[in-house]
């Protein structure tokens, strides 16, 4: 049975498409959604359910996710993926309409533009497919008013003896009676593919600069439909982001935590996005994302036999690894064309590197949070740590500062559901020695085990360190002075090579280091915890640090509240030449008392 509470719990809000799958693999239904985590939050409602739609949710082995930047992104990827793959309930649930372009034609010699739904049969250039007929028609209106290209049908246009209405209004230039050169329509229809393209942002940037002078001649009608017009520009702009006129293209993207890695296949095919598809591949003990993705793209693409047909012209990864030129070399060989792989990209292809990268950050993160997979992995710390019961409740703890400066301590909570963020505790330390990591430590567990011990919190059964023996000496140290004497205390360090996979654990109990096999569930659960706790510190210590560095070091001088800084400041001209005062400067100043000179002058100098 599908868990959906833990994959929900970790589910982002940010738009794209879902798939569902059943226990076979086989895809039931592909969907898009404005917030993922809202749209298949419904879908588990206790009550309230469609029969068609209770019947698909009994049906849900699994789901994984696509991340987009917008919801129009979404809908285009939702449409390509159900003409790619049917899936059976949208099919009964589903309109399968085809979605409009743009057509250009290509046998005339005053080409004509239009909208199109249907096969490709006519000579000429389609541009889209675009998210509605609405915003097609509505720019082809804007289109025939910048450029005024011809829309009418040739059946209309082969029997003009004079211009028609559309050239009265000035929205065609009445080539059907030669009103106007062919260079110059040639010219205009070239402007109009290059906006089709998404190429020519001077139409958009020309609008604006009328829109405003508009509104300062206070003609505000007419910038109004100035501004309307911008709008609709964009609106068809935005459709040419995910999809383009050319390019086949796979974009691999790595995460990796915890032991765990997934692959994010995102396929691009004649400049469209056809979908994408997660793998969890199992690592060795050494390897880490670019050996991962090396490894990973010679499987796919060599030893699965994948046809010419099917690889791509181009493969983007989000790590780059030392033999990329030779399988690019060996890919081409296999496929009878050039094939190459590149990490640094921009314009289109960055934002698809970034879509592939969050979508498999997510999918990795959702893969963890299985209730099943976090089970597994309880259970096997349990046989690791040769404990006669499986632990419940885990904490970890670490530090984080840079320097000294803004020192943070992090504690983060796991059960056997995962991450428990509602127990999460950050402590921001003060009055130790800068850079004091033992001090920190002492600080953060007194303050957390005080409370823990006065019932404020649930005693964990096993406390994780992020630190070797000295800081498990420090925390045996805090817990026996609180008489904490049945709480086992895990040491997690990083080893001599400091890679992944290699942690030395110290068990405080019996004094015994040790190192788990690479590819333990138990090791596993314990970089998971480790990795969340660093995070949670990091973040924490860079809010405590921005934040301070943002205040004026005035601030928190007893008796200089805000007008007295800016008094300060407007005589001084800054806080630097503040400080460089003498008690006597400060004291000149209207409202400032010799002894608050003294006490501004020492609070400066004592930072």
């Amino acid at each position: 049975m599908f868990d959906h509470a833990s994959f929900l719990k970790t589910l982002t809000t940010k738009p794209g498409i879902y798939q569902m799958y059943d226990a076979d693999g086989e895809i039931l239904y592909t969907g898009k959604a404005k917030n993922l985590k809202n749209r298949l939050s419904s879908y588990f409602r206790q009550q309230g359910l469609a029969v068609k739609t209770a019947a698909l949710v009994s049906k849900i082995a699994a789901i994984e996710v696509t991340i987009t930047h917008t919801e129009t992104e979404a809908l285009l990827l939702e449409h390509n993926l159900i003409k790619q793959q049917r899936p059976p309930y949208n099919i009964l649930l589903r309109d399968d309409k085809s979605f409009p372009y743009i057509y250009l034609s290509s046998q005339h010699e005053f080409p004509r533009i239009a909208v199109h739904r249907g096969a490709k049969k006519r000579q000429g250039r389609y541009f889209g497919p675009y998210p509605n007929t609405y915003a097609v028609k509505e720019s082809l209106n804007l289109l025939q008013k910048v450029f005024k290209v011809r829309q009418c049908e040739d059946s209309f246009y082969n029997h003009r003896s004079r211009p028609c209405l559309q050239y009265q209004i000035n929205r065609c230039s009445a080539p059907c009676v030669n009103k106007v050169a062919a260079d110059d329509y040639a010219e205009s229809v070239r402007h109009t593919v290059m906006f089709l393209e998404g190429k020519n942002k001077h139409l958009i940037t020309a609008l604006a600069n009328k829109m405003e002078a508009a509104s300062t001649a206070l003609e505000f009608e007419q910038a109004m439909e100035y501004r309307d017009n911008i709008q609709y520009l964009q609106q068809v702009q935005a459709s040419q982001y995910i999809e383009g006129e050319s390019g086949d293209i796979d974009i691999a993207a790595c995460d990796y935590r915890a032991g765990v890695v997934c692959i994010q296949l995102l396929f691009v095919r004649g400049g469209r996005v056809l979908g994408s598809k997660s793998y969890f591949p199992k690592v060795h003990l050494d390897e880490q994302q670019p050996q991962i993705l090396e490894a990973f793209l010679s499987q796919y693409y060599l030893a699965n036999g994948a046809g010419a047909d099917n690889m791509p012209r181009e493969i983007i990864v989000s790590h780059e690894f030392d033999g990329a030129d030779a399988l690019a070399k060996a890919l081409s060989t296999a496929s009878g064309r050039k094939i190459s792989i590149s990490n640094r990209v921009r314009s289109n292809r960055a934002k698809w590197l970034k879509l592939a990268s969050e979508t498999a950050q997510q999918n990795l993160t959702g893969h963890l949070a299985n209730k099943q997979t976090l089970y597994q992995r309880f259970e096997a710390l349990q046989q690791a740590l040769k404990l006669p019961q499986m632990p419940q409740r885990l904490e970890c703890f670490d530090i984080s500062h840079s320097s000294g400066e803004a020192t943070v301590a992090s504690c983060v909570v796991f059960d056997t559901n995962g991450p428990l963020k509602s127990d999460y505790r950050r402590f921001n330390i003060e009055a130790i020695t800068a850079g004091d990591d033992y001090g920190a430590m002492r600080q953060a567990l007194g303050r957390r085990y005080t409370r823990i011990k006065s019932g404020e919190a649930t005693m964990p059964d096993i406390l994780f360190i992020d630190g070797g023996k000295g800081q498990v000496t420090q925390a045996l140290s805090i817990l026996q002075e609180l008489q904490i004497t049945d709480l086992l205390v895990v040491g997690v360090a990083k080893g001599t090579t400091r890679k992944a996979g290699f942690e030395v654990l110290y068990r405080a109990d019996t004094h015994e280091e040790f190192i788990m096999p690479a590819d333990s569930s138990a090791l596993h659960l314990v970089q998971h915890i480790r990795d969340e706790s660093h995070r949670f510190a990091i973040t924490g210590h860079k809010q405590r640090r921005d934040k301070k560095r943002r205040e004026s070091p005035l601030q928190g001088i007893p008796g200089v509240g805000p007008k007295r800084r800016r008094e300060l400041l407007r005589h001084f001209g800054g806080w630097q030449e503040v400080k460089a005062a003498s008690v006597e400067d400060l004291a000149n100043i209207s409202g400032i008392s010799e002894k608050l000179a003294r006490d501004i002058v020492a609070a400066l100098h004592n930072r």
